[in-house]
């Protein structure tokens, strides 16, 4: 009984100091470089606007990956109803069918 409470006490702080270090592998900062447009006016594929970045993936087809919602709010204002080459830098995660991009920094050509 002791050896499996050892065992387990173990076993909990391995993933306890391993977790932190497997979240932060994963959210790596990436550069995405496209459009940047409103889903809703410019793609219409969403019922209300929602700020998007459109960008070729390696097999030739279109990517579409939405911004987070303060980076929506803070950017939205400069590509509805006009759509924007751009890039962004930021995280990106996958939300059910949806890749989310949280970014850091936001440029227009």
């Amino acid at each position: 009984m002791l050896r499996s409470f050892c065992m387990l006490a173990a076993l909990g702080l391995i993933m306890a100091f391993a977790a932190p270090t497997l979240a932060e592998e994963k959210e790596k900062e990436v550069t995405l470089k496209g459009t940047i447009c409103c889903a809703k006016c410019e793609l219409n594929v969403a019922k209300a606007c929602a700020t998007v970045i459109k960008v070729k993936g390696k097999d030739g087809k279109d990517m579409v990956y939405y911004f987070d919602a303060a980076s929506h709010k803070a950017n939205h204002g400069k590509i509805c109803q006009e759509a924007k080459d751009g890039s962004v830098v930021g995280t990106v995660k996958k939300d059910g069918d949806k890749m989310i991009v949280t970014a850091s920094k936001v440029e227009f050509k």
